[in-house]
């Protein structure tokens, strides 16, 4: 039976936002069960899907929100995927650890992502060194296969940010994939960015 192109972009658009509703349903869950049991109730977990303002972006990232109430910073990270994409692993690889979520439930800072040890050294701008420069060759983590999921590219600029991310919130690494896509990577750690395999 032939449907008019309209009922079929319809249809299209409905099976893709009930793909997107059952990521973000997914992730929410997954993040709340990473919050150990003991401090879970006072915890809110916000994802959201984002789109990027620059054109030249990759269209959609997932930004993930965990805060406590008391809590002076609420904890951002963001996968650069669809919803429909995170699997629980690749939550893990980025979701904040205990140590840093049991200090935001206290009340008190702490960084996250995580930076290598060594690397504490802070830079001019009282940020602190990366480990990897603008013009580096690298391989960004962009789908669920931990040995196929994986997009090269070269670094375009440190330390990005858009305007509608909360004030202390920025990512590492702005990052010109070899597609010609601009994504950001939301952590300094090699289960997100990478130094390009040869």
């Amino acid at each position: 039976m032939f449907l008019p192109k309209s009922q079929t972009d319809t249809d299209a658009e409905a099976e893709a936002a009930s793909a997107r509703k059952a990521g973000l349903a997914s992730i929410e869950r997954w993040s709340l069960e990473m919050v150990p049991e003991d401090i879970r109730g006072a915890a809110s977990v916000n994802v959201q899907e984002v789109q990027c303002g620059d054109p030249s972006c990759s269209p959609v990232d997932v930004a993930v929100v965990l805060q406590f109430p008391k809590s002076a910073d609420q904890g951002m990270f963001g996968l650069p995927m669809e919803a429909k994409d995170v699997t629980r692993d690749i939550l893990g690889d980025t979701f904040p650890d205990e140590d840093t979520q049991r200090k935001w439930h206290a009340g008190e800072t702490a960084e996250w992502p995580p930076y290598d040890e060594g690397e504490s050294d802070i830079d001019e701008d009282g940020l602190p060194n990366l480990r990897f420069d603008v013009g580096t060759k690298v391989e960004c983590r962009m789908g669920p296969d931990p040995k196929t999921g994986w997009a090269k590219g070269e670094i375009v600029k440190l330390w990005y940010r858009e305007k509608n991310w909360p004030p202390s919130s920025t990512a590492p690494y702005q990052v010109k994939l070899d597609d010609d896509r601009v994504i950001f990577a939301p952590g300094d750690m090699d289960q997100i960015i990478r130094k390009a395999q040869n």
